[in-house]
């Protein structure tokens, strides 16, 4: 049983969280390369602005915001289990690689597939998929030992060289590709969120809408796979049953997000850290938060990257990772 003085806790910070996004959204639809004063954003909201203002609003901010904070909740969601079913604090979609699976399987796809403009866009998804799950097998047959099952040191050092090891794949890939299919492919390692128009949302928002509950309703299982192997199996667990499932819904999350708005890692290792340590490590209290908490930060990132030096600004990966990097190096010595 959860104590009440958690519960409200965790609604309080779920209440400021979203607060804080709905803020971060106002400033993003007002900031950008094109100005559309604050004052005009509700008139225009409601269908009375300019046809420039429309077009600016809903063509351009609008579709990237919604991009943005659906697939900084699904890497934030993606880390979330990872750290619970591998016992590993380190344990994220982009450090072990399974980002990069995801990039080398939408690469394969768009350099040397014959691509439908009507299908492209719900493909990627499954694609990136593909390749993730792929990447994710490996590494699980790399780090799992008989005598002790799924190593948690031995999966981050894995995880770690099948993403440098993808990194130079993804380079061999682009050596010879046209020019315009590379600089694709290189805004989306820098971790640039391309897919900005309203198809893209549609492709991602049905992943997440099944993939939450099911996490979510899956909580108590998290909460004994993060114990230690003996106990799950003692109150009756199938454990690497489970593991696979949610390892399953990991991935897909994770590949989901990252197929749309690039290579962006580190949320999956942050939202989680700064989710347990407001409200503890029991999986109902701190998913809930870490999800929102992953969709603000990717939120913000964005919004200040793309209002950075040029008009195309600085891609949100850059930005995460400036932050990101210094917090991994922290965990990696605390640890």
């Amino acid at each position: 049983m959860i104590h009440p003085t958690l519960r409200k806790k965790q609604l309080f910070i779920l209440l400021l969280l979203t607060v804080l996004i709905l803020l971060t959204i106002t400033v993003s639809m007002g900031l950008g390369y094109a100005s559309l004063s604050f004052d005009r954003l509700l008139p225009t909201l409601f269908g009375q602005g300019t046809f420039k203002e429309e077009f600016i609003l809903f063509s351009i901010r609008l579709p990237r915001i919604v991009i943005t904070l659906l697939a900084g909740m699904a890497l934030a969601l993606s880390g979330a289990i990872l750290q619970s079913i591998t016992r590993n604090d380190l344990a994220e979609p982009g450090i072990i690689g399974i980002n990069s699976g995801a990039g080398v399987g939408v690469a394969v796809f768009f350099l040397f597939f014959p691509i439908d403009p009507g299908s492209f866009v719900y493909m990627i998804p499954f694609v990136g998929f593909i390749g993730a799950i792929i990447t994710a097998a490996l590494i699980y047959t790399f780090a799992y030992e008989r005598n002790i099952g799924l190593a948690p040191t031995k999966l981050v050092l894995t995880g770690v060289g099948f993403s440098m090891a993808l990194s130079g794949v993804m380079i061999v890939l682009i050596s010879s590709a046209e020019r315009q299919k590379v600089d694709f492919i290189a805004k989306w390692l820098a971790g640039n969120i391309w897919g900005s128009d309203w198809p893209f949302v549609l492709a991602l928002l049905p992943w997440l809408m099944v993939l939450i509950p099911f996490v979510l309703y899956k909580a108590n299982r998290l909460n004994i796979l993060s114990l230690n192997e003996h106990t799950a199996i003692g109150v009756g667990i199938s454990i690497e049953k489970e593991r696979i499932t949610l390892l399953l819904a990991a991935v897909a999350l994770a590949a989901s997000a990252v197929s749309v708005s690039g290579g962006i890692a580190f949320i999956g290792l942050i939202a989680p850290h700064l989710a347990k340590s407001l409200v503890g490590p029991r999986n109902q209290l701190f998913i809930p938060v870490a999800i929102l908490m992953g969709g603000f930060f990717l939120l913000i990132a964005d919004t200040i990257g793309r209002n950075l030096m040029t008009s195309e600004g600085v891609p949100a990966g850059i930005i995460v990772a400036l932050i990101g990097a210094p917090y991994f190096i922290y965990l990696l010595l605390k640890k």
